[in-house]
């Protein structure tokens, strides 16, 4: 409890110490540690100790509040001593990524005692100057709220597609209401701590990205230069989050602070057949038909590619103009969806082309990459139209399920090494 408010939380199993990730106005702990985009960053952590999400007061699954009940900055520094004490924990570290750094701080200063390490991830420590809290915005946020589209503004190195996007705009709307972001906006922008620094004793890591657009470097660098002993690292990057891809650098220097060592974090490598989709002759097509057109054709093709992709347990990495690039676990349900994508899409008047190959991918949070996407992507570029074309990996892998193909010889791969014989699915 927080005074009369009932604060939400969640935490992973128990480890060699407590973590807390500590939230602004935005978060559902029942749902964030769940979203496909930060499972990989949960996973790493939950390997530094107990990792553990809260919701404030007004937001998430914790109690509402009204507009003359908003939380202050105090309050929210005291769900931090809620949650602990609901836990039975004596000490943790701090871990505040943008605004959520103010109630950080104030708690580290204050209970320095509970407090075994501050780490702060695209912090500041005064709102003033930083584009993220500027009228247009907080306009901007409220109108997309519930859209999922500020996680792409703010994270624009974070993968992206559409079913990323939906996972998103569900966490933006259990998190909080549009009204809800307009009511708490004034506490993230009118917020200065500059004042606490000094009395910040706590081991302190600061950590922040080189071309962040919205909170620029010079507000981590004084965060690092006014709380005594900080440390302050800077990595390239752009992202206001650290918890979204690319998020390994970010969580070996969090990994050193804590432990005394980087750990290492390889890419997860998975075997994985995967499929490039494109419409073929699309910029003669998009020419001749006119913008609005072609993006209702665009529309159509699309909702046929994923209706496909469901059918055959696909799933969709990303898409780029008119085409698609996705993965399967199964190389037969991989070849029969390109097929059932190239003869469905034929009723709208258009001709696709498939590449398809099976290798080792590395999966990167909702992203993927490798030398076995890097060669599906070379065998895509020599399809012809219509054509579901597959390298002969594939093709072995399939023998015995009824397909059927024709030799199409072997081919140099631009980037590959050696020469690769490509089959394509003969028509039934």
């Amino acid at each position: 409890m927080n005074g009369d408010l009932r604060v939400a939380y969640r935490a992973s199993r128990e480890g060699p110490r407590d973590i807390v990730f500590v939230p602004y106005w935005d978060t559902c702990c029942e749902h964030l540690p769940e979203l496909p985009s930060i499972q990989g960053w949960v996973e790493a952590m939950t390997s530094l100790g107990r990792l553990i999400f809260f919701d404030q007061p007004g937001t998430g699954a914790s109690d509402p509040v009204t507009l003359g009940e908003l939380p202050n900055l105090e309050q929210w520094a005291d769900s931090i001593t809620a949650v602990l004490d609901d836990l039975g924990s004596t000490q943790a570290v701090l871990l505040a990524c943008a605004a959520a750094f103010a109630p950080a701080a104030l708690f580290a200063a204050t209970h320095p005692s509970r407090t075994t390490g501050l780490v702060v991830l695209e912090g500041y420590a005064d709102a003033g100057g930083t584009s993220n809290v500027q009228d247009e915005t907080k306009v901007a946020m409220v109108r997309t709220w519930g859209s999922g589209k500020i996680q792409r503004l703010m994270n624009p190195d974070m993968p992206w597609n559409e079913e990323i996007r939906t996972t998103w705009a569900r966490h933006d709307r259990l998190a909080a209401s549009p009204r809800t972001v307009a009511f708490m906006f004034p506490l993230i922008s009118e917020v200065d701590v500059r004042a606490v620094l000094p009395t910040v004793r706590v081991p302190t890591l600061v950590v922040h990205h080189t071309d962040d657009p919205f909170i620029p470097p010079a507000k981590g660098k004084y965060i690092a230069e006014h709380i005594p002993d900080a440390e302050y690292v800077e990595l390239p990057g752009r992202n206001v989050y650290h918890f979204v891809e690319p998020w390994r650098s970010s969580f070996q220097e969090i990994a050193e602070f804590l432990t005394g060592h980087q750990a290492e974090v390889a890419d997860d490598r998975v075997l994985a057949t995967v499929l490039f989709t494109d419409i073929v002759d699309s910029t003669h097509r998009a020419a001749e038909m006119g913008d609005r057109d072609w993006h209702a054709l665009l529309d159509a093709h699309d909702a046929v590619v994923r209706s496909q992709l469901a059918r055959f347990r696909g799933r969709e990495v990303n898409t780029s103009g008119d085409g698609f690039l996705a993965m399967f676990d199964g190389p037969q349900r991989a070849i029969r969806c390109a097929m059932a994508i190239r003869d469905a899409v034929q009723a709208l008047g258009i001709e696709v082309r498939a590449g398809l190959h099976t290798g080792e991918c590395e999966v990167r949070g909702d992203d993927i990459g490798g030398i076995g996407v890097h060669i599906g992507a070379r065998v895509s570029a020599l399809a012809g139209p219509n054509d579901v074309l597959v390298s002969g990996t594939l093709r072995d892998l399939v023998i015995g399920s009824g397909l059927e193909f024709e030799d199409r010889g072997a081919h140099e791969l631009k980037g590959v090494p050696g020469e690769w014989r490509l089959f394509a699915v003969a028509s039934p």
